[in-house]
């Protein structure tokens, strides 16, 4: 079964860095876009950045210049390094990976989500 596990993450002061990593375990035929969203108390999920395969990124306009999503398609895996936190990125992060199980299996895979907290 092929399953998102997510690492990295937990607490740190407003204006430090952290950095998030997500790896694919299973049997893929491919992976497609990877990405990361987040949900804070009280907001709905949003998209914070993605990536494509051939490595055309995407980013929310409240984390350009900040954050900065990367792959690595040899190892099925997403980072995303987080700088310049604040306390407003306060949310539980969650990576997604677009796959193909097969040719004509597509899913869309979420990984466990983990708490980003930043104290001012």
């Amino acid at each position: 079964q092929v399953q998102p596990v997510e690492s990295g993450g937990g607490l740190v002061q407003a204006g430090g860095s952290l950095r998030r990593s997500c790896a694919l375990s299973g049997r893929i035929f491919r992976t497609n876009d990877m990405g990361w969203y987040r949900q804070a108390p009280g907001k709905e999920s949003e998209l914070v950045a993605t990536c494509t395969s051939g490595g055309n990124t995407n980013y929310a306009d409240s984390v350009k210049g900040r954050f900065t999503i990367s792959r690595d398609n040899a190892k099925n895996t997403v980072y995303l390094q987080m700088n310049s936190l604040k306390h407003e990125d306060t949310a539980v992060y969650y990576c997604n990976a677009d796959v193909s199980l097969s040719r004509f299996n597509h899913r869309s895979l979420w990984g466990q989500g983990t708490q980003v907290t930043i104290s001012s």
